[in-house]
């Protein structure tokens, strides 16, 4: 075939393509690549302790084992329906996950869960915040990811935020020679500006360079809760604008159920998670988010699981529906604010993946097999970006614990081509082979 362009012209528009890209993800710090935690458990920074998340962890073993001694409770307390053997699996896996690692994300609140106390009160529990994660990196007691929630940088409460923000990390590298422990991040409520991204990002770099750290290692979450936050004063989406002024280091952006739907005058009794104020809000953070690596989050379900047996199956019903909800719409972390909602949050979250299991593991092994630009299975079309969207589902899957490694390669695929993350990678290795 003749090229009608010719070959350094060629080479100058495809430069330009690869500088397109680069520019495109310029601001961007997300890592689609890297395990996402399934939620992040929120708790007042004058009761962190060290030893939080193995705390949290018997607390949900006790309530399990009080409320749902076996699976077909707990299944019928969540409102799931499994065959029998698929349900006992689940219910081991979560046993087994509150055991090993029960809580993946826990983030220090300062903000909502801490409430406005007098400023030596929070300067104190700053610093034994720091303290006590410290004292976690050294005994391997803290979860894989972990971090602070500081108070809104607005006006009133901005240098109160900065404050505690200065205090807590100067503590902690004091304490772990600039050390920060894996998946550190920093979290911003309450958004209305990109202005307010930008002072956080300027304190970061004073305080890395102030305590000797790297350069870029003080992360960010975004939280999207409020109506300013999705659409800017001229009218145009303001979640680019925001992502931006992370200047790179935002990791992820969580969207906070209550807060936005009260900016919306939506009035208490219909402030839930499946109101569709929140799935218009959650639906503009993907499309302006889509492509850039930066890990989604939803928000929490507000009713708490205490009580008697009835009283926790109701709770639990509404959690796992609040669950279900946010995976069905692309959103696979959300907030829990009790131990006691962590044995549904593992729950919902091993259901989901493992009825879809046997669907997805044949779609999956027929692309693989026949290395195909499309295949079909049963009354399903697949194409190549579906066989991405299947790779994604195990990828997932297997991160979150619901599904093993050997049941993900039963498909065909190698661990090796999993961990590329990258199903047009996979076929065109395959072909070549």
């Amino acid at each position: 075939m003749v090229s009608t362009i010719p070959h350094d012209a060629f080479a100058r528009l495809t430069a330009r393509l690869s500088a397109a890209q680069h520019a495109h993800g310029a601001h961007y710090r997300g890592d689609a690549g890297a395990r996402q935690p399934v939620h992040t458990v929120y708790g007042g920074a004058h009761l962190f302790r060290a030893d939080t998340a193995a705390k949290l962890g018997r607390l949900a073993l006790q309530a399990l084992d009080a409320h749902a001694p076996d699976a077909p409770t707990l299944m019928a307390a969540m409102g799931v329906e499994l065959a029998p053997e698929l349900a006992d699996t689940v219910y081991r896996r979560v046993r087994a996950k509150l055991e090993r690692e029960p809580v993946e994300d826990f983030r220090i609140d300062f903000e909502d869960g801490y409430g406005n106390r007098p400023d030596d009160e929070e300067d104190a529990c700053a610093i034994a915040a720091a303290e006590q994660v410290a004292a976690g990196m050294a005994a391997g007691s803290l979860p894989p990811f972990c971090g602070i929630r500081i108070k809104p940088l607005s006006e009133e409460l901005g240098a109160r935020g900065l404050r505690t923000l200065d205090l807590f990390l100067t503590t902690l590298a004091g304490a772990t020679g600039g050390r920060l422990p894996a998946g550190f991040a920093v979290t911003l409520p309450k958004i209305v500006s990109p202005a307010q991204v930008a002072v956080l990002v300027d304190a970061f770099e004073l305080i890395e360079e102030r305590l000797g750290m790297q350069p870029g290692a003080l992360r960010l979450e975004l939280m999207i809760e409020t109506t300013q936050a999705i659409v800017g004063p001229d009218g145009a989406c303001a979640l680019p604008r925001l992502l931006a002024a992370t200047r790179g280091r935002c990791v992820a952006a969580h969207f906070g159920t209550y807060d936005y739907t009260a900016s919306c005058n939506i009035t208490a009794a219909h402030q839930h998670m499946r109101h569709p104020a929140c799935d218009f809000a959650r639906h503009m953070m993907q499309v302006a988010f889509a492509g850039t690596g930066i890990w989604l989050s939803d928000g929490a379900t507000n009713i708490m699981p205490i009580g008697d047996r009835a009283s926790v199956h109701a709770a639990w019903r509404l959690h796992a529906a609040d669950i279900r909800h946010s995976l069905v719409h692309g959103f696979y972390q959300g907030w829990d604010l009790h131990p006691a909602q962590l044995p549904t949050r593992y729950a919902a979250v091993y259901a989901f993946f493992l009825e879809a299991l046997p669907a997805a593991s044949e779609r999956l092994a027929n692309f693989i097999a026949k290395a195909a630009q499309a295949t079909v299975v049963g009354d399903v079309f697949d194409d190549a970006a579906t066989g991405q969207g299947l790779l994604n589902f195990f990828l997932r899957g297997v991160s979150c614990g619901a599904i093993t490694e050997q049941e993900a390669t039963a498909t065909g695929i190698t661990l090796d081509e999993l961990r590329s993350r990258s199903f047009v990678t996979i076929l065109n290795n395959r072909r070549g082979a």
